[in-house]
C-alpha cells in the first residue's frame, strides 16, 4: 500500500479524529480511505448519468463566495428550475437547486462548483 502525505486544516483534522472515535475506525488512515472510497463511488455513479434528468444540487459555502455561486449559476439557468438560498450560522449559506435537463449540462454545473474550490459541500442527488 502506498503512503502519501496530505495537508489538512486543524478543523478538518479534528473532525476526522471525531469520526474515528464515533465510528470506530482503527486510525486516521482508515477514515481517509473510507472517505476516498465514498468519493470515488459517488463520482463513478455520476459519470454514468445520461439523458434528461431531474435532480437536486445541495451546496454549502461561505457567504463571501456568493459571487462565485452567482457567476456559475447564471451560465446554467436553462437547467435550474428553482433555487433556494438560506443563511446558516457562522456566515455560511445553503443553496438548494432543483435541476431539470440534460445530464451532461448537470454534470458540468456540478463540476464547476467542485472545481471552484470555494464550496464547503457539493452533493448531487438524482431522482
Amino acid at each position: 500500500m502506498a503512503i502519501i502525505s496530505i495537508s489538512l486544516t486543524d478543523e478538518i483534522l479534528n473532525e476526522i479524529d471525531k469520526l474515528q472515535q464515533e465510528l470506530g475506525f482503527s486510525g486516521r488512515s482508515e477514515v481517509m480511505r473510507a472517505g476516498a472510497r465514498m468519493l470515488l463511488a459517488d463520482n463513478k455513479e455520476k459519470e454514468n448519468l445520461e439523458g434528461r434528468l431531474n435532480s437536486v444540487l445541495l451546496l454549502i459555502h461561505a457567504q463571501k463566495v456568493e459571487g462565485t455561486v452567482t457567476e456559475i449559476k447564471h451560465k446554467y439557468e436553462d437547467i435550474i428550475s428553482t433555487q433556494i438560498h438560506n443563511h446558516l450560522r457562522e456566515d455560511k449559506c445553503l443553496e438548494v437547486f432543483i435541476l431539470e435537463g440534460d445530464a451532461a449540462r448537470i454534470k458540468q454545473l456540478v463540476s464547476l462548483f467542485h472545481a471552484s474550490g470555494k464550496m464547503d459541500y457539493v452533493k448531487l442527488i438524482v431522482a
